[in-house]
């Protein structure tokens, strides 16, 4: 039977141009894309352009979650990305809205407070450590209506009000303004949605002689918010 050749060789022979291993097709000297590697945008080849680097990398980070610019400015520098070369792709994103820090904080505040339960201090916190201006957590804090802050803060007792039930009014007081501390809402607040929450089930808390001082901070349970 005549053996099909194919430029450099037979089918099925090493030295040919293509040849089988198992169910796989190997081709040598295949063609490389950039980000793979040993193309023009691999972070690993020393001859790569930086800002080719940075690029790929911002752009890869962006597609799966948003970032501050502190952030990509974190991940680069990790990845040896010279600073000049940071510095001008971080620009550029910047310019074109690919990098917002005022809109980050915004989008993080509306999700965070609505998702989590969290109070304008704990979202601020969170901020700050991802690298966004004070200015900018100034005016995406500022976004929260206080009043929705306490509704938000009253159904975070609500919803853990039952399962407090059957223990001793200090041990449930404490359950309760542990659950708001871990939130980051104020002892005075947590306290007195506590209060009402307990007292609109008979509890007379004052009369059990439990003070807001006589509260301690409830070891955590749970995870903190993170």
């Amino acid at each position: 039977m005549a053996t099909r050749r194919t430029p450099g060789g037979p089918v099925g022979e090493p030295g040919g141009a293509r040849y089988r291993s198992g169910r796989r097709r190997v081709v040598p000297g295949g063609p490389i894309g950039p980000g793979r590697p040993g193309g023009p945008d691999d972070p690993e080849d020393g001859e790569a352009d930086p800002e080719a680097v940075a690029r790929q990398i911002c752009l890869k980070l962006l597609a799966a979650a948003p970032r501050t610019r502190a952030q990509l400015e974190t991940a680069l520098r990790r990845r040896g990305v010279p600073e000049e070369a940071a510095e001008a792709v971080l620009g550029r994103f910047a310019e074109v809205k690919l990098i917002d820090d005022a809109t980050f904080a915004n989008a993080w505040v509306e999700s965070r407070h609505h998702g989590r339960g969290l109070s304008g201090r704990a979202l601020a916190a969170e901020l700050r450590s991802r690298g966004v201006a004070s200015g900018d957590i100034q005016s995406a804090v500022a976004r929260l209506d206080p009043e929705q802050e306490v509704a938000t803060a009253r159904s975070l007792v609500a919803a853990r009000l039952a399962a407090t039930r059957g223990q001793p009014a200090p041990a449930r007081a404490r359950r309760l303004i542990g659950a708001l501390a871990r939130k980051g809402y104020s002892p005075a607040l947590a306290y007195r949605l506590t209060r009402e929450a307990l007292e609109q089930e008979g509890l007379d808390l004052a009369g059990a002689g439990l003070d807001l001082n006589d509260v301690p901070d409830e070891p955590a349970d749970e995870p903190a918010d993170g």
